[in-house]
């Protein structure tokens, strides 16, 4: 099937990539012609495992392509998605703008009958709006207007897509859903069919409710702090109850990203804009917010006064696998850290490039190790694999006191303790 993918960040991307990858002839638009250049060199704009060696092996086999012809895109395609961002405004609304201009510019290169799906996480109702503005812009060819919300977890995105749980179309017609259900077929999924207004909610509330199971166990983790019990051995007993799950019961510094807070906050905005309560995701926010500033009071209480402190960061990235440093809680904390006088070394395996743009003021190091040493602490903010193999005696060695705010608690704390480390973690007992 002919495909374009109208957009080239990281969900248009992995979509388009896979979508070649099995068997279809994909074109991916975007008006950054810098972008579209460096694509078309290889080039690479966002680090997921995979993707480099995937994007390559279906350019060469004439499946995948990049333009900023969006004329020829639509001409040539029997379905476009629409993977554009949707920022949120100021107030939490999501900004649709690049959603109309797409939606106005489709429209006007339409030659035949097309399916314009929704790839980009909307409000509901957003449809509407789109066919709206394609039917202004173009009131000659047929086309249906569907929602396919994407699922991708960054650092998995491929496997995600490739193996997913469920497959989710909202429809219109029989002839737009014979065509993605054709499409989506060769991944021998589940596929949910159903409105286009229920496909839009499904992906608000499935990011909402795991954000809620994270704000969740990290409330649940303050309470165990207080009163000496284990959060993982708590989040253990609760996961094995099969209606709740162990996935997303991981105490911490809280969730980041791209979508987890960007979606719980437009939800919010979507449950007030129809007259509906939604408190309960207001708590799931504050918890989030308030979990960053209990691990900034960790390191207070490690080192009392900061100013002039030097402190070792491990990880920049909102977790691991991927250099997205959108609402990652180690910008918050670094920003925290200097706003006191204290100078920070840093280290992450892929996010240093983009983080030096966003933390001049950091010392950014070659390996681990390097921002360790000579540091009055150790902070750890993302659990990237490769820091769990480090040397703990070295470490110790390297630090001018042995201090280690774990936000992700990814040692033992006995075996910190017995090494002789002053160890603060999330919810663990500390004796």
């Amino acid at each position: 099937m002919n495909i374009a993918i109208v957009g080239t960040g990281y969900v248009g991307l992995v979509s388009g990539t896979c979508f070649a990858e099995l068997g279809n002839t994909v074109i991916c638009v975007d008006n950054n012609a810098k972008k579209i250049e460096d694509l078309n060199k290889g080039i690479i704009p966002i680090y997921e495992p995979g993707l480099e060696e995937l994007v390559a092996k279906n350019r060469k086999e004439k499946r995948l392509f990049f333009t900023n012809d969006m004329k020829t895109a639509v001409e040539k395609s029997k379905v476009i998605f629409i993977a554009v961002g949707t920022p949120p405004k100021l107030d939490g609304d999501a900004d649709l703008k690049y959603i109309e201009q797409v939606s106005r510019d489709v429209a006007r290169y339409m030659n035949n009958y097309k399916v314009v799906v929704e790839k980009s996480t909307v409000p509901v109702q957003t449809n509407k709006w789109v066919k709206y503005i394609m039917r202004l812009n173009n009131h000659k060819v047929d086309f249906d207007v569907a929602s396919n919300p994407e699922f991708l977890k960054e650092g998995s995105a491929i496997e995600d897509f490739m193996h997913p749980d469920r497959v989710v179309l909202g429809v219109e017609s029989e002839k737009a859903r014979k065509l993605l259900v054709k499409l989506y077929e060769p991944l021998k999924a589940p596929i949910v069919v159903t409105n286009i207004q229920s496909a839009e909610i499904i992906k608000h509330a499935s990011n909402s409710f795991l954000a809620t199971k994270i704000s969740f166990i990290n409330a649940v983790a303050n309470v165990c702090e207080q009163v000496g019990a284990d959060i993982e051995k708590v989040a253990e007993g609760m996961g094995l109850d099969k209606r709740i799950g162990s996935s997303f019961l991981k105490a911490g510094i809280g969730y980041g990203g791209s979508c987890f807070p960007k979606d719980v906050q437009a939800f919010i905005r979507i449950a007030q804009s129809l007259g509906c309560n939604f408190d309960i995701l207001k708590e799931v926010e504050k918890v989030n917010e308030n979990q960053r500033k209990l691990v900034f009071k960790k390191i207070e209480q490690a080192l009392w006064i900061l100013n002039d402190k030097k402190i070792g960061v491990l990880g920049i990235a909102f977790k691991p696998n991927t250099d997205d440093l959108r609402s990652a809680p180690a910008i918050d904390i670094i920003n925290m850290l200097e706003a006191e006088g204290a100078h920070v070394k840093a280290f992450d395996p892929k996010a240093m490039a983009h983080a030096k743009e966003l933390l001049p003021n950091v010392d950014f190091c070659k390996n681990a190790y390097e921002a360790i040493k000579g540091c009055d602490a150790l902070v750890l903010i993302t659990e990237w694999p490769e820091f769990k193999k480090l040397s703990l005696t070295k470490i110790k060695k390297l630090l001018k006191h042995p201090i280690v705010i774990d936000a992700r608690n990814m040692f033992d704390p006995a075996k910190m303790r017995k090494l002789g480390f002053k160890y603060f973690d999330i919810g663990r007992p500390k004796a």
